[in-house]
């Protein structure tokens, strides 16, 4: 048995990380979150210390070593720009680490990592789910099957309609979850370039507080790619269904079925993980060089091969007056 400690007990993800600790035969020792609304944990491990205050959550997986208690794991769901901090508490803590995605937000923490891993002999995980999914996972088996000559073309639709209190939290500033792109695409973007190879080109059409677009070409495909928290740019069957989210990927026009089999990905990603086959620092290099590459380049507008969802009327800011 495995033991575990949770940075970020009460945000969106933490149940997925601790069922997957419970389905694993983990034990969580103890979780921390500045937001004590961690009821949640009742349903996995009533047992553990929890903190509300980093410091104290500190000071307790200090004692836990030097009383002999040896910390295997610490996972970390915390906002997107703390990601690196937190990664290094459990690196020099003398413990493996598994990180949501992004595991970080800009490429050159990536080398800085890398060289604590080494210093202190441990691991740094990234979940990295799509690549576990079987509909994914077919989608990588057919391109890798076709000439190697075979240019695909690759369109992506992802909209999660989001309120208004998305922009009131971290996830609406842009410095601590490196925008729409990230936020809510990285995993996209490391499934395409995981699938199609390296990065050749990457083109912004669009960027914006609620949506984003662009075209990308790799080695083995042209992408369009479209990406938005807004409802109002859902397709009309799918408000008329009365659905808010929509994902679509379409390779040579034809409709890719993934809407099912991400329940269990995270237990997928810690089973991988625990036998020592989970995806490392370098495997999550390329993406995070792609967000940031679409946060810091300017958007050339609706030119060229863009994603027909692009053309939807822009949004004005929701606090835009306050």
């Amino acid at each position: 048995m495995k033991n575990f400690s949770l940075i970020g007990a009460s945000g969106y993800i933490a149940p997925r990380h601790l069922r997957a600790i419970k389905n694993n035969q983990g034990q969580l020792l103890a979780a921390y979150d500045p937001f004590d609304s961690a009821g949640i944990m009742d349903s996995f491990f009533p047992q553990a210390d929890f903190f509300t205050e980093f410091e104290r959550f500190d000071r307790h997986i200090d004692k836990l070593k030097r009383q002999g208690t040896n910390l295997d794991y610490v996972s970390i769901c915390s906002p997107n720009y703390l990601h690196d901090s937190h990664i290094r508490f459990g690196l020099k803590n003398g413990a493996d680490v598994i990180c949501e995605k992004p595991l970080v937000l800009n490429p050159w923490n990536v080398e800085g990592l890398m060289e604590l891993e080494k210093e202190m002999d441990r691991k740094v995980y990234n979940i990295l789910q799509l690549r576990l999914h079987d509909s994914i996972i077919a989608l990588k088996q057919k391109v890798d099957a076709a000439p190697k000559d075979k240019i695909f073309d690759f369109d992506l639709s992802y909209i999660t309609s989001r309120g208004k209190w998305y922009y009131a939290s971290w996830k609406g500033d842009e410095q601590k979850s490196g925008g729409i792109a990230t936020n809510i695409g990285v995993h996209f973007f490391d499934m395409l370039t995981w699938i199609f190879g390296d990065l050749k080109l990457n083109q912004v059409h669009l960027h914006s507080f609620d949506r984003a677009a662009g075209y990308l070409e790799f080695e083995r495909a042209r992408v369009r790619w479209f990406l938005s928290i807004n409802s109002e740019t859902l397709p009309l069957h799918i408000k008329e269904a009365g659905k808010t989210t929509y994902r679509s990927m379409t390779l040579e026009g034809e409709e890719i079925e993934f809407s099912d089999g991400f329940t269990d990905l995270h237990d997928k990603s810690y089973k991988a993980i625990l036998n020592g086959n989970g995806f490392r620092i370098k495997e999550a290099l390329s993406a995070i060089r792609i967000v940031h590459e679409i946060r810091n380049t300017k958007a050339v507008g609706l030119v060229g091969d863009y994603h027909p969802f692009a053309k939807f009327p822009l949004s004005i800011h929701p606090f835009h007056n306050k």
